[in-house]
């Protein structure tokens, strides 16, 4: 690529005493400045090739890894190369001429064809596991291209220069026909996902249903493997057999710590594999000792990395966040139902009572050897629920529940206890083991399971009661008779008001 090379020439020649590095990636500002204009055609041309390639390789991959084939674009780029080789020396023999880009990315979809139906054919003919029919394929398939490489590229004359170009790839080399082919595949290829993609989606997110309502799994599962082909194939000229499933996998796995929507996945995977080509391309021009395809792929991966941290849907971050936010819940609703406790050995069971008595008043120590805290933690919690409004901290250490802390308590006390009369009578738990039980699943199980909870429990306990503690009477709690018995005995129950 003359021209490009011509523009980035450094506008100084390097002193000998720089060391070989920092004359690699000394930048000179007025080339900065005609890259990010894109005022090279040759520039343009290699982006607009990489950008598209980059798209289309997002979308796919996203259909790629819902469907938990990764590894079969790795499998498909090694199959190509003695589909590349092969092209080229019937290009040669037949008309002279083997180099022309179509021709070798027409053997390389013969070739990449070829290793994945015979991946399909060794899962589903053969009986192989699907992890050996990949490597089998791979390794068959890669072997054949590097001895046939070594063969043409030793026989005199050196015809098949560059064909190596195509295991590393090699973007400053896309002439605008390339580029032209590039984007027509890409674009024929996105259409393609595009009207298939509901059919797609019922094939990555299930399979058995897909096959009961009749559509033909297999011949979606050779399409998807078609359109990791046509991807494949595309790329070679631009990152290589080695590198092209980078672009069908880091956009896709970037994406998925952003949503779990497919439309929005697979629409924010191709962003992320179209600016990952358009930041490599760049970088590649600024930096001419940095090969295009390996700078795009390390592009990508800054972007699966800054995912991996702060996607809000599945990031490191955010789940720390929500984890942080769930201990600190759970730990203020034991807080809560160990006061509303306490005040029930006291005979306080209703709110007007604990605001009028002097009893609803509860020291720390009292809280601390119920619930067994230390007392940092203690105040720890007592302080963030102080926060969020439930809890009043008075003098001397004392604290008193809120109107809005009280509703809560009560709530949290009654599905607790709602959990261990449904533990014991109908699950046939030990008495010793449903506190602890019920304090796990009251904490893990939705609201919904919890009002289904009450609906089987209604004729036992009303709405807004907070039935007895089992442990009240040793675990031995009387019969409750079964769901839409008109017999229900009468239990101790404590009316309160509804949560707000």
């Amino acid at each position: 690529m003359p021209t490009m090379i011509a523009a980035l020439t450094l506008s100084a020649p390097v002193p000998a005493a720089t060391p070989l590095w920092a004359a690699a990636w000394t930048v000179d500002w007025d080339a900065l400045r005609r890259v990010a204009s894109l005022a090279d055609h040759n520039t343009r041309v290699v982006l607009l090739g990489v950008v598209l390639l980059g798209l289309a390789g997002g979308v796919v991959g996203t259909l790629l890894l819902l469907r938990r084939r990764a590894l079969l674009s790795d499998t498909i780029s090694h199959a190509c190369l003695p589909g590349v080789v092969l092209a080229f020396l019937l290009g040669e023999l037949w008309f002279g001429g083997g180099r022309s880009l179509p021709w070798l990315l027409l053997g390389a979809a013969i070739a990449g064809s070829s290793g994945a139906l015979a991946v399909h054919w060794l899962r589903h003919r053969a009986g192989v596991r699907e992890d050996a029919a990949l490597a089998m394929v791979l390794s068959v398939f890669f072997g054949a291209g590097v001895v046939l490489l070594s063969l043409v590229q030793q026989a005199p004359g050196g015809g098949a220069a560059g064909l190596s170009g195509f295991v590393f790839g090699k973007a400053a080399s896309l002439t605008a026909a390339d580029a032209r082919w590039i984007a027509t595949l890409s674009s024929l290829l996105l259409l393609a996902v595009f009207l298939l993609r509901k059919e797609f989606a019922l094939l990555c997110f299930d399979e058995t249903h897909a096959r009961v309502q009749g559509w033909p799994v297999r011949g979606l599962d050779l399409a998807l493997m078609g359109a990791v082909v046509a991807v494949t194939v595309t790329g070679l000229q631009a990152v290589g057999l080695l590198l092209v499933v980078a672009l069908l996998i880091i956009p896709p796995a970037a994406a998925r710590f952003w949503t779990d929507h497919l439309t929005t996945s697979m629409a924010l995977a191709g962003a992320i594999g179209a600016g990952s080509g358009a930041a490599g391309v760049m970088l590649s021009a600024l930096l001419p000792r940095a090969p295009a395809g390996a700078v795009i792929v390390l592009a990508a991966s800054t972007t699966f990395a800054l995912s991996m941290l702060f996607g809000h849907k599945r990031g490191l971050c955010a789940r720390a966040l929500r984890r942080h936010r769930q201990a600190r819940a759970i730990g203020r609703d034991h807080l809560l139902r160990a006061i509303y406790e306490c005040l029930e050995t006291k005979g306080i069971t209703d709110r007007a009572s604990a605001s009028r008595n002097q009893a609803g008043r509860l020291p720390l120590p009292d809280l601390a050897h119920h619930r067994s805290w230390t007392d940092s933690e203690l105040r720890a919690l007592v302080r963030h629920a102080d926060a969020d409004g439930f809890v009043a901290r008075l003098a001397n250490d004392h604290i008193q529940l809120t109107r809005a802390g009280w509703d809560k308590a009560a709530r949290l006390t009654r599905n607790h206890r709602l959990w261990e009369l449904y533990l014991l009578h109908y699950a046939d738990s030990a008495a010793a083991v449903v506190d602890r039980e019920a304090d796990v699943m009251e904490h893990v199980v939705g609201q919904d399971v919890a009002d289904r909870l009450e609906r089987l429990l209604e004729n036992q306990v009303p709405r807004f009661a907070v039935p007895d503690s089992p442990h009240d009477l040793g675990g031995k709690a009387g019969p409750l008779p079964r769901v839409g018995s008109p017999h229900a005995e009468p239990d101790a129950r404590r009316e309160v008001g509804p949560t707000p």
